[in-house]
């Protein structure tokens, strides 16, 4: 069955080139939206409707292609309904011919109108009529005739054409265009208009103004995204039309020339909807075996509410399904809701139900509820249950000055997407992730004040050990830096006392922690609730010395509050026990305060070297060295009641083994550090610069600045209370952009200053090797620092506009991005059909990535890159690409993916591959652009779980 759906998507791509080549289906986008134009504004200029078809006589009746490719009328065969009253005899009337207007006459000049004595049978709204070229008044008949960009009212009717016939006797119209002398074409097609309608552009009509009852030839309309056109339509009255041998297409040509339209042969078109007798698909022109005996199309104008139709498939391990089938609500103008489901024939089911909301400057968002049932197992084995929760939910800006609330939630089963390889819409990234993130936040400002508050809840789930944790919920309140000794009324400079900054946070939460998925709705849950509150007053003062300097202070205090702590304690084993470590929960007020002091000063100092000949005029140095002293004290200290000690093992008798511990390992907010501090730390950083001559190009005359090098900084840190290893390992870093800055390179490290002692021994007739740390600077031996870990990222994006622009940063888009923008970066990775972008030629984006470490001699590698892209063949061809390459295993990963897109103007077809790996599958999807018709789809999908292959 695979085959022949993959046969019969490659005879229509062959047809559509086909067609492509022997020049029948070309057409030019700016042309076809002069023509598409048409249909909504009547084109009066003559000269301008050149575009239009040329007319030819045939009795022919059926759509057809057009003979010059615009496309306005889709039945080109029909001759126009022309006038059968003859013109007004002007001689056997008293009153002749009406002069033509004169050149200047403006175009809402005052119509000519009727002015012969109304009866009283007849109607009392006024008809009025205007014509550019002239007007001529049939008195005897009471007929009124007009020619050259006429436009005749009634009501709420208005109509604009070429010519005009006005029987004011029988209260009809006839309208219809002209054959332009100089082009031999077909102008100034009748548009015609009511309230509340779109206009509808035909090549001729005949309309009775009192009943609304008429007949169009040739018409086009447009209705939300979606086009009739061609045939004949018959007005019944205001709400309902007749159609016979239109077409119905969701492109946005009149007739399209490479298209695909359903044909329906009679229906009932209603306010929101038609209801068709037999139609079937047309592509190309070419009618497809692929027929209904009726059908029903919405007009959405307003949400209809109805049924969504499935698809049919097959899995290999679930059976024959029937996928999507659903009902669509339109709850309101505010809102909606989705609900599809999917059945198999071995007893599995999913069922997902979607709500959206919108209300215009005040919210917008949407929810979604899923659930799977999948028997994977033996038979009389519990079928596989998975849930699955969705909600975003964001708040105008301007909707609450001062407020903010937001939500992302994302949570469910483990294996939810794993298993349920539709609803992530066979995406790779989206399959395969390791955890799932949710909040939900309430945010308040208060105008004029330093303070803010904000309530949120948190939830992140471990998908590979199935752990949760939640926080339940937590509060910051926070004020803003102030300057407590600063006078509102100050003239002059600040004193440096003035200067001096103070801020506070506070932070609440009650918190549950990795918690398994099976126990988080069990009653004992509650138990391993943590909890606490945490208050953080940092105090600075910033101050420049001696000019040239940058002094800097600061003191931070920290107070934590708990509700319970814990003791430990060693408990000897029994003759069927062992010894063991127990560990008790105290409850109970607790507070742990800890404080720390730090101090620095900085400078810069510049460097210049200056060139005399060539392009390089000059490099320059800037170097930014740092000094500072920073105290923490022992908070380990028994003063401080914050650390005990327990025996965690024992000897027959001794001796005893004791282990220091603090009371609060447990808490939310961590615990005062052990261990006395007082040192000074080192910092270097540098940035390199060149000055070049401007091009030749240039006429301003602008010396040229480029950045070789925009960071590389070094630090570390002496620690003077420390009893052993006072020198901390030394960290480097750095980062520069490459090529124009479109190539982002970064780098970081740390160097070890220590000798690394090497010790053999032997254990069980096996040489073992250990190394560990001596207090011995290497460069004491006469070497250099020990290189323990090294990272080197190098990423960059290149396309076909930026290739030839000038240099412009590489920015990263998902990096520092804000919650909208990941939102839409969420959906059109979700959806990629919808998003693929044919105006761009070619794009390439490379990340490489090694990672280097080594620890007491135990050195373990990386080494990968990941390269993505896509590249347009033709204007309607795109292939897009994505692998990782791993040199150290030497292989590509099972994140490799290769998609093809097909641009068929107003559908879709795309073909998604990925290879190898435990998600390997295809999908080819054939699919409508238009929103209204997003259900009539064909598409045949080979999932992992179906474990098959084509190639």
């Amino acid at each position: 069955m695979k085959f022949i759906t993959l046969f019969f998507l490659l005879a229509i791509i062959l047809t559509v080139n086909v067609r492509v080549a022997t020049g029948k289906g070309t057409y030019n986008r700016d042309s076809r939206k002069a023509v598409a134009d048409t249909i909504i504004k009547l084109d009066t200029t003559k000269a301008r409707d050149k575009k239009l078809l040329k007319v030819k006589k045939s009795k022919q009746s059926t759509p057809n292609q057009n003979a010059d490719g615009t496309g306005l009328s889709n039945t080109y065969n029909i001759t126009p309904v022309t006038d059968t009253v003859a013109a007004a005899d002007t001689s056997k009337n008293k009153k002749v011919a009406v002069k033509p207007l004169p050149a200047n006459t403006k175009k809402g000049a005052l119509p000519v109108t009727d002015t012969t004595k109304k009866k009283k049978d007849q109607i009392e709204s006024e008809v009025k009529a205007v014509a550019e070229d002239s007007t001529v008044v049939d008195n005897v008949h009471n007929i009124l005739y007009l020619y050259g960009r006429a436009r005749v009212t009634y009501e709420d009717f208005e109509l604009d054409a070429d010519y005009i016939r006005v029987d004011q006797k029988n209260h009809l119209i006839f309208a219809s265009g002209s054959i332009d002398p100089r082009t031999k074409r077909y102008v100034g097609r009748p548009l015609s208009k009511s309230k509340n309608e779109k206009p509808i552009a035909s090549d001729s009509l005949l309309f009775n103004y009192t009943t609304k009852k008429g007949k169009l030839y040739n018409p086009a309309s447009e209705q939300e995204g979606n086009f009739i056109s061609g045939g004949q339509a018959k007005k019944l009255n205001e709400t309902e039309v007749a159609y016979r041998n239109v077409i119905f297409s969701t492109c946005d040509l009149p007739y399209p020339d490479t298209h695909f339209g359903i044909v329906i042969t009679k229906g009932i078109g209603e306010k929101n909807r038609i209801i068709s007798g037999p139609a079937y698909l047309e592509i190309e022109g070419v009618p497809l075996p692929l027929a209904i005996p009726f059908g029903f199309f919405p007009k959405p104008n307003s949400r209809t509410s109805g049924v969504i139709l499935p698809t049919f498939g097959e899995d290999a391990k679930l059976g024959f399904k029937l996928a999507g089938f659903g009902y669509y609500l339109g709850l309101s103008d505010y809102m909606d809701l989705t609900t599809t489901g999917t059945i198999y024939s071995k007893g599995s089911y999913e069922i997902n139900s979607t709500a959206r909301y919108l209300v215009r400057y005040k919210y917008t968002g949407n929810l979604s509820l899923s659930y799977g049932s999948h028997n994977y197992n033996l038979p009389g084995d519990p079928p596989v249950k998975d849930i699955h929760i969705d909600w975003t939910h964001s708040q105008d800006p301007n909707a609450n000055p001062g407020s903010t609330f937001s939500a992302s939630v994302n949570a469910g089963t483990s294996g939810y997407f794993s298993r349920n390889p539709s609803t992530s819409n066979y995406n790779v990234t989206t399959a395969a992730q390791s955890s799932l993130r949710s909040s939900i936040s309430y945010g308040k400002t208060w105008a004029g004040t330093p303070f803010n508050l904000s309530i949120g809840i948190g939830h992140s789930q471990d998908i590979a050990s199935k752990t949760i944790t939640l926080e339940l919920p937590t509060v910051a309140f926070g004020m803003s830096s102030i300057n407590p000794f600063d006078s509102k009324d100050r003239v002059g400079e600040q004193k440096w006392y003035q200067k001096i900054t103070i801020s506070y946070n506070l932070n609440a939460t009650n918190k549950l922690n990795n918690i398994p998925e099976s126990d988080l709705f069990k009653s004992t849950v509650t138990k391993r609730l943590q909890n606490g509150f945490q208050h953080q007053i940092p105090v600075s003062l910033g101050l420049n010395v001696l000019k040239y300097f940058q002094f800097n202070s600061s003191m931070n205090y920290t107070e934590r509050w708990y509700f319970q702590s814990i003791n430990k304690r060693f408990e000897r084993g029994s003759i069927s026990s062992s010894d063991q470590l127990i560990v008790d929960t105290v409850q109970g007020f607790k507070r742990a305060g800890n404080y720390s002091l730090s101090t620095g000063l900085s400078t810069k100092v510049y460097g210049t070297l200056n060139f005399k000949h060539g392009n390089l005029k000059a490099i320059r140095h800037v170097m930014t060295p740092s000094i500072g002293f920073g105290y923490t004290p022992d908070f380990s200290d028994p003063s401080y009641g914050y650390y005990k000690t327990a025996v965690s093992q024992a000897s027959v008798p001794y001796p005893y083994t004791y282990q220091k511990y603090s009371i609060f390992e447990n808490g939310v907010y961590g615990y005062p550090s052990s261990g006395k501090q007082a040192g000074i730390s080192f910092a270097l950083d540098n940035t390199i610069e060149a000055k070049l001559k401007p091009r030749s190009t240039d006429t301003s005359g602008t010396d040229r600045k480029i950045t070789l090098l925009q960071g590389l900084s070094f630090s570390t840190f002496y620690n003077f209370a420390a009893d052993t290893m006072k020198l901390s390992n030394i960290q480097f870093s750095g980062h520069t952009a490459l090529f124009k800055q479109k190539v982002n390179v970064s780098f970081s490290g740390s160097l070890n200053p220590y000798v690394v002692s090497v010790h053999d021994s032997i254990a069980n007739n096996t040489i073992v090797r250990t190394s560990t740390l001596i207090n011995k600077y290497r460069w004491a031996n006469g070497q250099f620092p020990q290189l323990n870990q090294l990272s080197i990222s190098l990423s960059g994006s290149l396309n076909s506009t930026t290739a030839k622009a000038p240099g412009t940063p590489n920015v990263n888009t998902l990096q520092n991005i804000g919650a909208q923008q990941a939102q839409r970066l969420a959906l059109i990775n979700s959806d990629p059909n919808s998003y693929v972008d044919f105006n761009v030629p070619w794009n390439i984006s490379l990340n490489y990535s090694y990672s280097y470490n080594n620890y007491l001699n135990q050195i373990s590698t990386s080494n990968t890159m990941m390269i993505s892209g896509d590249v347009s063949i033709t204007q309607k061809w795109k292939i897009q690409y994505s692998t990782n390459y791993d040199f150290k295993a030497a292989k590509l990963s099972s994140a490799t993916s290769f998609s093809i897109y097909r641009d068929l103007h107003c559908w879709d077809l795309s073909f998604q591959w990925v290879p190898f790996g435990y998600l390997k599958s295809y999908n080819v999807t054939l699919r409508v652009k238009s929103t209204i018709l997003q259900d009539l789809k064909l598409s045949k999908r080979n999932d992992y779980s179906s474990n098959r292959t084509f190639y």
